[in-house]
C-alpha cells in the first residue's frame, strides 16, 4: 500500500498533498453535478412515486445491494423519522425467508444503479404475485427493474468520482439525494410537524426540548422554597439556604404567588448597606415575578430565564397558586439547555 511521502521529504510531500486536494475537488465537482442533474431528469415518474406512497397503508420497504443497501437503510431511517412507516429488507436475506415481513398493503422501493441486481431480480416476480406496488430508483430505465416497477426514478449519473470510474460514489450519492427529496415530499404533503419530528427522536436534542414540560423538572411539594409576607429575614434565608435553589418564593395563606427573593436581590440589598436583620420577606421580596404553568414547554423556562436574566422561576396554576419551581441546573440535569 502506498503512503503519502512524510513532510520531511517536502517536494513529494507537497506533490502528493497537492494531488490529494486536487482529488478531493474533483470529488465534490463530481458528486454536485450528479445531484444536480438529478434536477433535469425528474419527471412524472417522482410525484407519481410520492402519490403512491402517501396512499400506501402498510410501510415502505426499501431494498438494496451492496452500496445501494446502504444507501436504503439511510433512506429508510429518514422515511420512519419523518412520518412515513418504512423497513429495510436485505434483498438476499429476502429469499431466505424475509419476505414474510413484506405484505400485500406495502410499497417497495428497489434501489440498484445497474438495474439488474441478481438478488432483486430473482424476487420481483414473488412480490408481483403478492401485489406490493413497486418503485425502481436506478440508472437505467430499460433494466429488468425498471421494466417491472410501476414507476422508475432515475439516478443515471454521467460518471463517477472514483478514478477508475467504478466504485460507486457519485451513483450512490444521487441515490441519496432522491431518497431525501422523497422522504421531504412526504413529510410535507403529510403536514409534519417538528413536534411530529421530536416523537420519533425522544432521545435527541429536539425531542427533549418539544416533549419536556415544566412539570418533568420542576421541584414540588417540601422542595419548592416559600415564606409567608410576614416572614423575618432569617427565617426567609433559612428556607432558602434549606432548598437550594436560589430563591425563595413569598405566598399568601392562599398559596397566591405575591413575590420572589433571589440572592440577586440579597446582594442588592447588600450593596444599599441596608440593614437586613429588621425586614420582614414583604419588604425585601421582588413583586410580580416570572411565573410559568407546569404545562408549558421546558424550553420556554429556558428561554424565560434568558429573556429575564434570572436563574430561577415559579411554576403557577391556572388561579395563580405555587406549585412548583425550578432553575438553570434543573434544566442541565434534564439536557434542555
Amino acid at each position: 500500500m502506498t503512503s503519502l511521502p512524510t513532510p520531511a521529504n517536502s517536494a513529494s510531500f507537497a506533490a502528493a498533498a497537492n494531488r490529494a486536494s486536487a482529488l478531493a475537488h474533483a470529488t465534490f465537482d463530481i458528486e454536485a453535478a450528479a445531484v444536480l442533474g438529478l434536477k433535469a431528469r425528474l419527471d412524472e415518474g417522482f410525484p407519481r412515486a410520492v402519490s403512491m406512497m402517501l396512499a400506501t397503508t402498510g410501510r415502505i420497504v426499501v431494498m438494496g445491494m451492496g452500496k445501494s443497501g446502504h444507501v436504503g437503510r439511510k433512506i429508510a431511517a429518514t422515511l420512519a423519522s419523518t412520518g412515513t412507516p418504512a423497513l429495510f429488507v436485505h434483498p438476499a436475506e429476502a429469499s431466505h425467508g424475509d419476505l414474510g415481513m413484506i405484505t400485500a398493503t406495502d410499497l417497495v422501493l428497489m434501489i440498484s444503479n445497474s438495474g439488474e441486481s441478481q438478488e432483486m431480480s430473482a424476487i420481483i416476480p414473488v412480490l408481483k404475485r403478492l401485489g406490493a406496488p413497486l418503485v425502481a430508483m436506478t440508472a437505467k430505465g430499460d433494466s429488468s427493474m425498471a421494466q417491472n416497477a410501476a414507476v422508475w426514478l432515475n439516478t443515471a449519473v454521467d460518471i463517477e468520482a472514483c478514478p477508475l470510474n467504478l466504485a460507486p460514489t457519485a451513483s450512490t450519492t444521487a441515490q441519496l439525494a432522491m431518497g431525501d427529496a422523497l422522504a421531504v415530499a412526504l413529510l410535507d404533503a403529510r403536514g409534519f410537524k417538528a413536534e411530529d419530528f421530536a416523537r420519533s427522536h425522544p432521545g435527541g436534542a429536539l425531542g427533549r426540548k418539544l416533549l419536556t414540560h415544566v412539570s418533568d423538572v420542576m421541584r414540588t411539594g417540601d422542595a419548592v422554597p416559600q415564606v409567608a409576607p410576614s416572614a423575618t429575614f432569617t427565617a426567609l434565608m433559612r428556607e432558602m439556604s434549606a432548598k437550594g435553589l436560589g430563591a425563595t418564593a413569598v405566598v399568601d395563606h392562599a398559596q397566591q404567588v405575591l413575590g420572589i427573593f433571589t440572592d440577586g436581590d440579597l446582594r442588592r440589598w447588600v450593596e444599599q448597606g441596608v440593614d437586613l436583620r429588621s425586614k420582614t420577606a414583604q419588604e425585601v421580596m421582588h413583586p410580580q415575578p416570572a411565573t410559568l404553568l407546569p404545562t408549558a414547554l421546558a424550553v420556554d423556562a429556558a428561554e424565560l430565564m434568558e429573556s429575564r436574566r434570572i436563574t430561577s422561576v415559579l411554576v403557577v396554576d391556572a388561579q395563580g397558586r405555587l406549585c412548583g419551581a425550578l432553575n438553570s441546573n434543573d434544566l442541565m440535569r434534564a439536557k434542555v439547555i
